[in-house]
């Protein structure tokens, strides 16, 4: 079962920071980090680090991988390659709370009414 953090270890701070800048150079929404999944994965490894980090933007929240290499004093960052699902699903994980605490306010001043739908499952 995958653990997801909403803290960031301070170790890994600059590789994240390195990953959503290249992440928001590529997106045209802007996207900040909510939290991380696996964290101690990511730091048993020094030379390249994978990191799994939730991002959440726009109406969106979304689970992206990472591979981030140090190059002197800045990094290269790429996707990394995700293994096909084998149920054709995405793997459950559900967004750590916080992450669309404006949402609700932003669609009711754009909106009449909101109708919300509550289900616990895939996103």
């Amino acid at each position: 079962m995958a653990k997801v953090s909403e803290s960031i270890p301070e170790t890994l701070q600059p590789e994240v920071d390195a990953a959503i800048n290249w992440f928001n150079a590529q997106s045209s929404d802007e996207f900040t980090v909510t939290g991380i999944v696996d964290a101690e994965e990511s730091l048993a490894s020094t030379d390249e680090r994978e990191l799994r980090l939730v991002l959440c933007g726009g109406d969106m929240c979304q689970q992206k991988k990472f591979n981030v290499v140090r190059s002197g004093d800045s990094f290269t960052v790429s996707f990394a390659d995700e293994p096909p699902i084998a149920n054709g699903t995405q793997a459950e994980l559900d967004p750590p709370p916080g992450a669309r605490q404006s949402w609700l306010d932003d669609a009711i001043n754009k909106h009449k009414f909101v109708v919300l739908v509550f289900y616990r499952g895939f996103w």
